[in-house]
């Protein structure tokens, strides 16, 4: 399944909601379970970003409707990669040098 590093900073309203309810940082994690895309691991960061976030998901279009739906409440805001294990990575290196 496709890996993601999501980065996302929390807005001022997304701060006050998480300062009111820590729980529903786990709650937002079920919501994209619903969604399609799994959490895989989660950490709080200090400097630019709140938080970095590890997920998987299905395709592409999963995890951007998913994205899209969070970003659209106006609480975080987010900036996301897509990962590969380096040992796939090493492996499709091999096949393509043949």
């Amino acid at each position: 399944m496709p890996t993601f590093v999501v980065f996302s900073k929390l807005t001022d309203k997304g701060a006050q909601t998480v300062f009111e309810r820590p729980e529903r940082v786990r709650e937002v994690n079920r919501e994209l379970e619903e969604m399609g895309v799994r959490v895989v691991e989660q950490y709080v960061m200090l400097g630019e970003w709140d938080f970095l976030n590890i997920v998987e998901a299905p395709d592409e279009p999963t995890l951007l409707a998913a994205l899209t739906n969070l970003n659209m409440r106006g609480t975080i805001r987010t900036a996301t990669y897509r990962i590969v294990p380096v040992d796939e990575y090493l492996e499709y290196i091999k096949k393509k040098r043949g």
